[in-house]
């Protein structure tokens, strides 16, 4: 089997639904038909324990469950997978672990889409001597935003990537930011791709949530063209990652970690 072929298959097949609508243009009423963002629910169960449920994209589901679990601490790589079956017909996925899973006393709800929890600590701080001048920074999210398929055919989701600063390794869309992340480190445990020492890009606003999970990677610099939250850069600053806000057009913005942004390309 072509694993790549089935991680790519499952990118845009369901997550685009054709919905009838009447729209109005230059007068004129015209019903018609365009695709929209499909959403579902995903409850994630570990060793017959119901462990959370998530509002997602149905895309790329088996790589964003295993991302889920590892930026929670639950495995730390595919050899703690016993088993996994997701089924999008049933909303849910049951992973089966080599090891024992107690379910944590205490949960704390994220402000990701769908109410999702975060069983993250504050992490390890990451530690690389990556830099990157800004031009690149610029070209890589217009790569992001030319390959971002799902979003040209029907707009409303997020878009992230991997890259090493010269290709996007791993693309991901969802309707959810945080989700975007999680599938981008399910396909790299499946691949056996490492993000660390890359670089993130997303369309997304950066959250907390968002540096903890980099953090997790040990990717060093996260980018996006939207806005920063204010723990988010106090975060990124405790844990030395590189924090890029607003990157769109010619310009950026850098929040933290400004050492790594060269004054001109090398």
């Amino acid at each position: 089997m072509n694993l790549q072929k089935v991680i790519d298959e499952t990118l845009i097949k369901g997550a685009a639904p054709e919905i009838v609508c009447d729209r109005f243009s230059n007068g004129a009423w015209l019903r018609t038909s365009a695709p929209v963002p499909s959403e579902m629910a995903l409850t994630i169960y570990v060793n017959g324990q119901e462990l959370v449920t998530v509002m997602c994209t149905p895309a790329k589901l088996n790589c964003l469950v295993l991302g889920y679990l590892y930026s929670e601490g639950i495995i730390a790589g595919m050899s703690d997978v016993a088993s996994m079956r997701v089924c999008e017909e049933e909303s849910l996925a049951d992973v089966k672990l080599n090891k024992e899973y107690t379910l944590p006393a205490r949960r704390t709800l994220t402000s990701g889409c769908g109410g999702g929890v975060s069983l993250t600590t504050l992490g390890q701080k990451v530690d690389s001597s990556l830099v990157v001048a800004p031009t690149q920074i610029l070209s890589l999210m217009i790569q992001l935003r030319g390959q971002a398929e799902l979003f040209r055919l029907c707009g409303g989701v997020h878009a992230s990537a991997l890259s090493d600063t010269k290709n996007l390794l791993v693309i991901a869309e969802d309707i959810g930011r945080h989700n975007t992340l999680d599938k981008i480190q399910g396909e790299c445990l499946l691949r056996g791709l490492s993000a660390r020492d890359g670089l993130l890009l997303t369309t997304g606003r950066l959250s907390s949530e968002m540096v903890l999970k980099a953090a997790k990677m040990g990717v060093p610099i996260v980018v996006s063209r939207s806005s920063p939250m204010e723990r988010s850069i106090s975060l990124a600053r405790d844990l030395g990652i590189t924090l890029v806000a607003y990157a769109r057009s010619s310009r950026l913005s850098v929040y933290s970690g400004e050492w790594r942004l060269l004054p001109s390309l090398p």
